[in-house]
């Protein structure tokens, strides 16, 4: 363990952060509150609810109609509770709130495709679109479903839909056939946003062949807007009902957005859980909820303002696109990217930072792991001078990547390592622009969201692992999944294990300084000879050999118990043998424990992942096992599923 921690924000930094001046806010408010520090800020937000949300209400400036109080309704009740219940608003009109020429949407694609979009031109597009949505019948409670690129296209299309009260929902292009009907079904959208291709990797992928299928298969759809993107007039052959997106908003240029208000709870988004175990859990999240923490989340944590450029590497059905674009409610300018974070090389990502001087950089963890593995190290090719803060999500950071941020690619930078998922749109624990930065920590749990870690009992743990848990209501809950009319496979999937409190699914640690360290999944979680280990533990250190370009653990039920068995990608060229299998065994041995070390290790050409990153240890498990996986088409490379099987 580290006796100091491996950054520390400069006084000025402190001094000037959207957080600190929040607490002055506070305190004026609350003149007996003992604000003196972020931990006592936190409990504040624990301990009166009530208070801290309406604080974050009227910091952020959010425009609603409506009385505050009641702010919480059935407080013991979880789920059931009720936020801001006298409340109505619309979500477009916050995120539309400035209209003048700050650049709002700055794209660029791998394939050299650039430009951007202002505030004023950008509500100017929203209303048109919203105009031609109106007079296609979309209205309040309607689904309108996107199969697009990380496109300004994209964020026009989710705000005009939500202006009118209809409920957005997105899958990323690269899913197949199978993948989107199995989400959009279960929905039935009335119209669909689809981009005619994407580009990744250097090849141009056509999306129209599968919205034939799709459309075959989704009767529901009234109407297809298909958007040119790499081709300027793409054909809509053998497309029913389908317009190219000129022409649907060609007689509505002029039209001012007409914001429809809804109740704070109103259905927002509807996320979708990965499906590499069964057909994909429609999860229904709230208007009101989502901006409250999303602010909180932009404003507070991540010190965002109206100058910053924010980027975050993302298709449009993560969670980090939907956070990413509720940053236009600060007025901050949100940079878009459609294609391979790595091509052509490592660097390309921070050749984006550095062209269009990012000052809030997002990314996965893996792809930092993989920036290392290549050999970049920006802070001797790239200036990086407006980076000021690198988000990382997606998967457990390793200490060692703290160590390459800091020695490689810049040593004045707030490193904020988060966690939370598609499930509460937003994070449990995340950063804090006026704590440290520790190794291998993420620096603290998240403002009025009561995080706990608890043993199989049920009893909260202090520096022991444990799963991570919520133990009261926090506005970005979801209001609960879709056609589950008694909330029965809302409970069972999060209130399950611990009545009355949600759990996470994560195997984390909350540590000394008050920071949380997550070891990986606990439904993926290990257990030989009974012994709970997390997968996270042997990744970090099995990726640290030079060899390994990532790796997998699952366990499979062996002679009445589980033994450990690893999967590595290794380099090109480079083949596994007694030796590195003794090299990895002895990494691990010494650097976790005995129980951590694999009784089989294999080598394999490619690790099966979600569409958001995710490596899928789930479905990996599944194949091992010989049973059939539910879901494959739901994995961006389910081809990689042929290099697992029934091990002996």
């Amino acid at each position: 363990m580290m006796d100091k921690p491996i950054w520390e924000p400069s006084k000025e930094r402190v001094e000037r952060a959207n957080l600190s001046r929040f607490m002055r806010f506070v305190r004026e408010q609350h003149p007996h509150a003992d604000l003196h520090d972020y931990r006592a800020l936190y409990d504040f937000s624990i301990r009166y609810p009530e208070k801290f949300w309406t604080q974050v209400w009227d910091f952020c400036g959010i425009k609603a109609t409506g009385e505050h109080d009641p702010v919480l309704v059935d407080a013991d009740k979880m789920p059931g509770a009720r936020w801001f219940p006298a409340v109505q608003l619309n979500f477009a009109q916050n995120l539309l709130r400035f209209r003048d020429d700050r650049t709002a949407l700055l794209f660029r694609g791998e394939s050299g495709i650039s430009y951007e979009i202002n505030y004023a031109e950008l509500h100017e597009q929203v209303g048109a679109l919203a105009a031609a949505l109106k007079e296609r019948g979309i209205g309040i409670g309607d689904r309108v479903a996107g199969f697009m690129p990380n496109l300004p296209a994209t964020v026009i299309a989710m705000l005009a839909t939500t202006s009118l009260g209809a409920v957005w929902s997105s899958c990323s292009p690269d899913f197949g056939i199978e993948g989107v009907v199995d989400r959009f079904s279960q929905i039935r959208p009335k119209l669909l946003f689809c981009a005619d291709g994407y580009a990744y990797g250097g090849k141009q992928f056509d999306s129209l062949e599968k919205m034939r299928g799709v459309l075959a298969r989704i009767d529901s759809l009234e109407c297809v807007v298909v958007v040119p993107y790499l081709q300027p007039s793409p054909s809509l052959d053998g497309l029913r009902d389908t317009l190219l997106l000129p022409d649907f908003v060609a007689a509505h240029a002029g039209v001012a957005p007409d914001f429809v208000l809804t109740p704070f709870d109103h259905p927002l988004y509807v996320m979708y859980s990965s499906g590499t175990t069964g057909v994909p859990k429609c999860i229904v999240h709230g208007a009101g909820g989502t901006l409250l923490q999303h602010l909180k989340e932009l404003v507070l944590h991540t010190d965002l303002r109206r100058e910053d450029r924010i980027f975050c590497e993302t298709a449009c059905d993560g969670m980090m696109w939907h956070w990413m674009v509720s940053s236009l409610a600060v007025g901050a300018t949100v940079v878009l990217y459609d294609g391979n974070p790595m091509y052509p090389d490592a660097n390309a990502l921070w050749y984006l930072a550095d062209e269009l001087d990012i000052s809030i950089f997002g990314t996965s963890a893996k792809w930092i792991s993989a920036s290392e593995k290549a050999g970049a190290k920006p802070a001797e090719t790239h200036k990086l001078g407006s980076l000021r803060t690198i988000l990382s999500t997606g998967s457990p950071f390793a200490p060692e990547s703290f160590d390459y941020v800091y020695r490689d690619v810049k040593q004045r930078v707030l490193l904020s390592s988060i966690s939370g998922g598609t499930d509460i749109l937003s994070c449990f624990a995340l950063g804090c622009p006026i704590l440290p930065v520790w190794r291998g920590e993420l620096q603290c749990r998240g403002l009025g969201v009561a995080v706990q870690i608890l043993d199989n009992d049920g009893t909260s743990l202090r520096e022991a692992t444990g799963e991570l848990a919520c133990v009261a209501p926090f506005p970005s809950m979801p209001i609960g999944f879709w056609d589950d009319a008694d909330g029965s496979k809302y409970r069972m999937a999060y209130f399950e294990h611990h009545p009355g409190v949600w759990c996470q699914g994560d195997y984390a640690r909350l540590t000394e300084h008050d920071g949380v360290i997550i070891h990986g999944r606990s439904d993926a979680t290990l257990n030989p000879g009974g012994v709970c280990i997390g997968t996270a533990e042997i990744y970090q250190q099995v990726e640290q050999l030079p060899e390994v370009l990532e790796s997998i653990c699952v366990g499979q039920d062996w002679q009445d118990d589980v033994r450990v068995v690893l999967f590595v990608h290794l380099r090109e060229g480079i083949a596994l043998d007694d030796a590195l299998c003794d090299r990895i065994r002895k990494q691990i041995r010494d650097n976790t424990t005995p129980r951590h070390v694999p009784a089989k290790i294999l080598q394999v050409a490619d690790i099966p992942r979600t569409t958001s990153g995710k490596i899928a240890e789930l479905a990996v498990r599944d194949a091992i096992h010989g049973r059939p996986v539910k879901n494959a088409d739901a994995l961006a490379n389910p081809q990689a599923l042929a290099y697992f099987q029934r091990i002996d």
